[in-house]
């Protein structure tokens, strides 16, 4: 039984990489491995007779409702040029001094991951119109890369991230499971909302390193991200420009994590606050025409119903692997490690960074995290900081060569002059700066812990 689920884990992973649907993939090759189970009369039919009350238990889950109307925050956003305005004014404002365009990268992609929220849209947006005005500036191109490329990986960490959504709610169900194991029959619960606050101090530290970086980098090797001449820049109203470029994002950003860390909104109240304000500033913007929308909502509509089809494999997946008594043989192994709950966390990390080369963020949190996540907090981590720290770890994998989702997007939008050798040199640094991090909050767990307690406390 073991052994089947070890090889059914492993079939997963070969498929995915072959290039089928994940939803798919999930779901077809547990329901194959189920068949040869009840064939050798090594698997219980009665675990599939849960099937259906997971699948209605994740279409009536409130937490998931957050994740479509997101998706439709940013999709909005995405297409409503607010990004764009926003880079053109940060370039006016930083981009006499050495590294500026860099600099001005860095903190509209980040102002765009706490919008959006989505990695891969983030990526490719900020490639399409920073890049080429980075690289006809004479700036490294390794370097425009690097920047670009992490910068965009910021979506996955800063809120209303919704891997943090879809990773809260997973960690949530996992630290009550862990509970019950102990023979805690009033467990503690965990929310999504927590996990942004957990999540807001690493991601804002992240932002830091990284400009720290460029502005060093900057002065120390001016060639690589020279200034731009100030004449180029003057105008005489700037500071009107960059106010009216920042707020309408930065109204929108603390109205949906205000509501949340002031306790006024759920995350999922938040997340209608702010699909509404997007399309009320889209309006504004006056980039909402009707075609538009019909593209916003299809394109939304599209996002969406990948998450939950993959929700639906991914339970199927855990109902079969669970019936083959895989998490039985995880846990055992765990338990018989030397280094007890450090060495545990440590092959944890390394094997969700290796699975981030093949597999994208949902199937982690989805296949992966509901395996682990109750053994480890059994051991007494902290469901928040282990959220922190997988949600980090993901980010770093999203970067590393020669695998990382962010270089593919970049590679894909990226022109030919820019080559595959110069992107993985330019992310390299931002690695290190990542596993610095990833190892800070290691150490200094509070780093993830103080703030939601604090609020907790309040």
């Amino acid at each position: 039984m073991e052994i089947l689920a070890i090889v059914l884990f492993i079939s997963v992973c070969a498929i995915l990489l072959l290039g089928y649907p994940v939803a798919f993939s999930l779901a077809g090759a547990s329901l194959a491995f189920a068949a040869i189970g009840l064939f050798f009369d090594v698997f219980d039919i009665a675990y599939l007779s849960a099937f259906p009350n997971r699948v209605y238990g994740i279409f009536t889950n409130s937490t998931l409702i957050a994740v479509p109307l997101f998706v439709l925050m940013g999709v909005v956003l995405e297409r409503s040029r607010i990004a764009e305005d926003l880079l053109e004014t940060m370039s006016k404002l930083f981009g006499k001094y050495p590294g500026g365009l860099a600099i001005s990268v860095t903190l509209v992609g980040a102002l765009l991951a706490a919008s959006t929220g989505i990695v891969g849209a983030t990526v490719v947006t900020m490639s399409l119109m920073s890049l080429p005005t980075m690289l006809r500036r004479g700036y490294d191109p390794g370097f425009s890369a690097g920047t670009i490329c992490a910068t965009g990986t910021l979506g996955q960490i800063i809120p209303p991230s919704i891997a943090l959504v879809l990773l809260g709610d997973v960690l949530s169900t996992a630290y009550q499971q862990a509970q019950l194991n102990m023979g805690i029959f009033s467990p503690k619960t965990v929310s999504v909302g927590d996990l942004f606050m957990g999540a807001l101090i690493p991601g804002l530290l992240l932002v830091l390193f990284y400009l720290v970086y460029i502005i060093v980098i900057a002065n120390l090797k001016p060639e690589k991200a020279p200034a731009i001449p100030a004449q180029e820049f003057v105008t005489d109203n700037l500071w009107i420009e960059v106010i009216k470029s920042l707020l309408p994002p930065l109204i929108l950003i603390f109205l949906v994590l205000g509501s949340i860390i002031s306790g006024k909104a759920t995350p999922t109240e938040a997340s209608g606050v702010g699909a509404f304000g997007a399309i009320l500033l889209a309006l504004f913007k006056k980039q909402l025409s009707f075609p538009v929308l019909k593209e916003v909502l299809s394109s939304a509509t599209k996002i969406s119903s990948m998450v939950f089809m993959i929700l639906i494999g991914a339970a199927l997946f855990s109902i079969v692997f669970r019936g083959f008594g895989g998490d039985d043989m995880i846990r055992d192994f765990f338990e018989s490690l030397p280094g007890g709950v450090f060495m545990a966390c440590l092959i944890v990390m390394l094997v969700i960074f290796l699975l981030g080369f093949i597999l994208d963020f949902i199937e982690i949190t989805f296949v992966v995290v509901p395996i682990v996540g109750p053994i480890l907090l059994a051991m007494g981590l902290d469901p928040i900081w282990l959220g922190i720290m997988i949600a980090i770890n993901l980010q770093t994998s999203f970067l590393t060569p020669p695998f990382g989702f962010a270089l593919f997007y970049l590679r894909g939008v990226a022109p030919p002059e820019l080559t595959t050798t110069q992107i993985y040199r330019g992310v390299i640094p931002f690695i290190v700066i990542q596993l610095l991090t990833l190892a800070l909050i290691a150490v200094f767990p509070a780093i993830a812990t103080w703030l939601p307690n604090v609020l907790k406390s309040l």
